[in-house]
C-alpha cells in the first residue's frame, strides 16, 4: 500500500475532476522497429496514477509483460541490442497480443470506473510512438472496449520541454532531481516508472505554483 493513500479509501474521484474525466495511464512500450503496422510489439508496461487527500498526483500500480510477436512481425536485431530483449530466451514468459492486452487492460477498466473517469488517456515520453503501437495492436485483435483515447495523450517530451528544459527523458529526470540508472533504460517498466514519476512532479508543481484549473 502506497504511503499517500489511507489504508480504508478506494481510490476517490479527484483525480477525474483534475483532467476532465480522463483517468492518465503511463504506458511504455518495447518493440521490434519503429512501424506499429509491421513491427513486433515485445513488452508493455502500464502504470496506473492516483491522487492523495491532498491532491498530489502519485504512481500507484504497475502492470507489465512480455508479448509474444504476432505472425509475420518483423524484428529488427538493432532495436533488441537497444532494448536488450531476447525473444526467443527459454525464461522468457510471453503472451499473445490478445491475452497480454487483456491482462493490462482488465485493471485500467477497472480503475476507470472506481475512479468515476469516462476513459483511460496515455501518458508517455513522446507519446505518438506508444499508442500508435498499442492502437495497431488492439486493431489487429479485434477489441472492441479499448480503454484508452484513440489520438489522445500526455506527451512528457513536451511537459518536460516546458517545465525543465529538457526533452530527453533522462536529462529530464535529472533536471527534476528524479534520478535516472543508465543501466535500467529501455526496460517498459522501468521507462514507464521513471515516466510516471516525471509526470507525477510536473502536475504537482503546477498544481502548487500555478494552482488547480477550476
Amino acid at each position: 500500500m502506497s504511503e499517500h493513500e489511507p489504508s480504508t479509501a478506494a481510490p476517490g474521484t479527484r483525480i477525474a475532476r483534475r483532467f476532465r474525466s480522463f483517468l492518465p495511464v503511463v504506458v511504455d512500450v518495447e518493440t521490434g522497429g519503429l512501424n506499429p503496422q509491421t513491427d513486433a510489439l515485445l513488452q508493455l508496461a502500464a502504470v496506473i496514477l492516483r491522487m492523495d487527500d491532498q491532491g498530489r498526483l502519485y504512481r500507484a500500480e504497475t502492470h507489465a509483460l512480455h508479448v509474444r510477436a504476432f505472425d509475420g512481425a518483423n524484428i529488427d536485431p538493432k532495436s533488441l541490442e537497444i532494448n536488450g530483449i531476447r525473444p526467443d530466451h527459454p525464461l522468457r514468459i510471453a503472451y499473445g497480443e490478445q491475452d497480454a492486452l487483456g491482462r493490462v487492460f482488465k485493471p485500467i477498466r477497472q480503475e476507470v470506473r472506481d475512479t468515476g473517469c469516462t476513459r483511460a488517456i496515455l501518458v508517455g515520453h513522446n507519446a505518438t510512438f506508444d499508442l500508435n503501437f498499442l492502437n495497431a495492436a488492439v486493431e489487429r485483435c479485434g477489441i472492441r472496449r479499448n480503454p484508452f483515447h484513440p489520438f489522445g495523450s500526455f506527451d512528457t517530451a513536451t511537459l518536460a520541454g516546458l517545465a525543465f528544459g529538457q526533452t530527453v527523458l533522462a536529462k529530464a529526470l535529472k533536471a527534476a532531481d528524479l534520478g535516472w540508472d543508465g543501466d535500467e533504460a529501455h526496460s517498459a517498466v522501468y521507462d514507464a516508472e521513471k515516466t510516471a514519476d516525471l509526470f507525477c512532479e510536473i502536475v504537482n508543481l503546477w498544481d502548487t505554483h500555478i494552482g488547480i484549473p477550476g
